[in-house]
């Protein structure tokens, strides 16, 4: 039996307000030529059932759009007008946030701070352009570490206007589910544990809303698996066992492709990863994807299974560079600089103690070690986590930076903290610049950096999305326990 399914095996004013929203442009933004017409969609978010596990366990009762676990993929090409018309089937306020997506503040999705939550029975129009190609996913931001938890989330795919040649691309949605025994979702939601360690982990892992069979490969063939980490807060680092995939893209931004640092494919959650697998396996052998992030809980995810006839005999030697998307490139030796400190959590007062001698007292802003060691005595609110010494308590917060707008600013962040932390920042992309004081080999283009405990990241961009955006944790945990702040961009 797979180690996923071990644990259970053992154990309308408001349409008015958002059409007036959507006719806000962007100003600053490099747009793409816009396609003609608008496409249209439609998502209810409610209760429904899914079959996450496979008999004998019954259907899982869950929280869907449009009743399925993901919710519907959609669908459209770079430069095309989304006008997406979401209805509120459940008992509770929710909204729809679109993950990596450069929309306009109006639309971003974030109760209170961008839009009136949306009521039980109301809906709400979201419009905007898909200014960047890539993959993206969509979710909520209301009680998002409950909704997303039950189920509520989606793909969002835009494509280049010329998608390089595969022959086939896949997407598969990841997720871990926490299931008592009888396949029913824990309401253990939001416990002091989660929020104090690392986020709610789940005991069974799902590809696109169930417990993965074997997956048909053909031999010889070349495959675009767009990757999309949906979790609460499960990191994974993905091992395909003798096949080397090649990375293109990360969180929906082209990177110059290369194979993965050791061979393996990390994600944090929210974290997205196109890659190109060349399938060089033998006809009618089998093999097994495996994620190591854990150490000492290795699983099989999922068994790539070959035919037993070869597609073709040799690998094609099709181009796979990615057209850049419109995104300015920031002028990193004139940036300004601003540090930005993630402290808290079990034992994060050790954690504050051990490296406030460390960090040095001469930073831009004063921040570095005095004030960390200052920030030791000086926690504000009443949550588990802190940026910059405050805990965020709801969406509406004084920023905690403001940013010359169309300016390039370059943000030095420590995780202060003894756990990981997926950080992502609404409205931009930026380019990871450094780790530790070493730069980054690709420079990549993301919209949530991962952060291992102790670890300092700089990131670069140019500020040309006005407003006030949501930067937090996205392990949803920690967010909800106070690891989010507001930057604002004028």
């Amino acid at each position: 039996m797979s180690p996923m399914t071990l644990a259970l095996s053992r154990r309308t004013l408001l349409k008015a307000c958002a059409a007036g929203a959507a006719s806000l442009s962007m100003p600053g933004l490099m747009l793409p030529a816009r396609a003609a017409g608008v496409r249209e969609f439609s998502l209810r978010a409610a209760p429904g059932r899914a079959r996450l596990v496979p008999e004998p366990h019954g259907e899982t009762p869950a929280w869907c759009y449009n009743e399925t676990v993901p919710g519907p993929e959609i669908r459209v090409r770079q430069g095309e007008r989304l006008r997406i018309t979401v209805e509120n089937g459940l008992a509770e306020e929710t909204t729809v946030h679109w993950h990596g997506l450069r929309v306009p503040n109006a639309m971003d999705g974030v109760p209170h701070l961008n839009q009136p939550p949306i009521a039980p029975g109301g809906t709400f129009v979201y419009e905007f352009d898909a200014v960047d190609a890539g993959t993206f996913w969509y979710h909520p931001h209301q009680r998002s570490f409950e909704q997303v938890g039950r189920g509520l989330y989606g793909p969002l795919i835009v494509e280049e206007p010329e998608p390089p040649k595969v022959d086939r691309e896949l997407v598969w949605v990841l997720d871990d589910w926490r299931l008592t025994k009888s396949a029913e979702i824990s309401n253990d939601f939001g416990n002091g544990h989660d929020m104090s360690h690392n986020g709610r982990i789940g005991n069974t892992v799902t590809i696109n809303g169930r417990v993965p069979d074997a997956r048909p490969v053909r031999s010889g063939e070349r495959i675009r698996l767009r990757l999309i980490n949906a979790a609460n807060a499960r990191i994974f680092s993905l091992d395909f066992q003798g096949h080397t995939p090649t990375v293109i893209a990360l969180d929906g931004q082209p990177v110059t492709p290369h194979a993965p640092m050791g061979g393996l494919v990390v994600l944090g959650p929210a974290m997205r990863a196109d890659i190109i697998l060349d399938m060089m396996g033998e006809p009618g052998s089998r093999v097994s994807v495996i994620d190591r992030f854990y150490r000492d809980l290795e699983y099989r995810l999922v068994d790539l299974a070959y035919g037993e006839t070869a597609f073709r005999d040799t690998m094609p030697d099709w181009p796979i560079v990615l057209p850049a998307n419109p995104l300015r490139e920031p002028n990193v030796a004139a940036a300004l600089r601003h540090e930005v400190i993630f402290n808290g959590g079990m034992m994060g007062g050790m954690v504050m103690a051990e490296m406030g001698g460390s960090m040095g007292e001469g930073t831009s802003r004063g921040m570095g070690g005095g004030m960390m060691r200052g920030m030791m005595g000086m926690m504000h609110g009443n949550g588990i986590w802190f940026v910059n010494g405050k805990a965020a308590e709801g969406h509406v917060l004084d920023p905690m930076l403001t940013l010359e707008r169309d300016g390039s600013h370059v943000i030095a962040m420590t995780n202060a903290t003894a756990w990981h932390h997926p950080i992502h920042l609404h409205g931009h992309s930026f380019r990871v610049i450094s780790r530790n004081g070493e730069p980054t080999p690709h420079r990549e283009w993301q919209d949530t950096v991962l952060m291992a405990p102790r670890e300092k990241v700089e990131i670069a961009f140019v500020a040309d999305n006005p407003g006030d955006w949501m930067f937090h944790c996205h392990i949803l945990e920690h967010q909800a326990g106070g690891m989010m702040g507001v930057i604002r961009v004028a």
